[in-house]
């Protein structure tokens, strides 16, 4: 009775940790065919990194990536004409502010040139304006836009998945087909 009491847990921890590795290793194949020249020890990094920051702030790892393919086309030294940096294109001035109670040290520019702090950040961003808006296109609106100027909006363009929450949002479909469930 007893051997059953802990195979059954056991069991179920090593059903989850089983199917999280076939998440990480599904992401980094799909990193993969996105951008042919990241390193292999990146592509774990990157795939562990899109998990584990999904899971923490709620946002399934596929609109991670989508985000990513959108802003990045998966490069991580992208830089954008108004300073945006990294794979998920993110702004130096926002990533001081956050990083702050993240637990990440602030080194100017390199720190969002590390593809794992970028994420971290990128993906905390986009969590607080799902819940600031409640609308994952809004939220996604304002990640492009800024907070600010999207709530300056009216709002049936704010939730307009017209533009940039479009070309995200359709890359998210093709994702879910792609990808398996988190």
């Amino acid at each position: 009775m007893v051997i059953l009491c802990f195979t059954i847990p056991a069991a179920a921890v090593y059903s989850a940790f089983h199917k999280q590795q076939h998440i990480r290793e599904q992401i980094a194949l799909h990193l993969k065919n996105g951008n042919e020249d990241l390193a292999k020890e990146d592509l774990r990094a990157i795939s562990r990194t899109v998990y584990e920051a999904g899971k923490k702030h709620g946002i399934d790892y596929r609109l991670i990536l989508a985000l990513m393919k959108v802003e990045s086309n998966f490069r991580h030294d992208a830089v954008s004409e108004m300073g945006a940096r990294g794979l998920l294109q993110v702004k130096p001035s926002l990533a001081k502010f956050m990083v702050r109670d993240m637990g990440i040290e602030w080194n100017g520019n390199r720190t969002l040139d590390d593809p794992e702090n970028n994420i971290r950040i990128g993906t905390r961003f986009l969590s607080e304006l799902v819940r600031r808006f409640y609308c994952v296109t809004t939220a996604l609106r304002a990640y492009n836009m800024g907070p600010g100027r999207t709530e300056g909006l009216p709002p049936e363009k704010m939730t307009s998945p017209r533009g940039f929450p479009g070309l995200v949002l359709r890359e998210y479909d093709r994702n879910i087909v792609l990808l398996p469930d988190p």
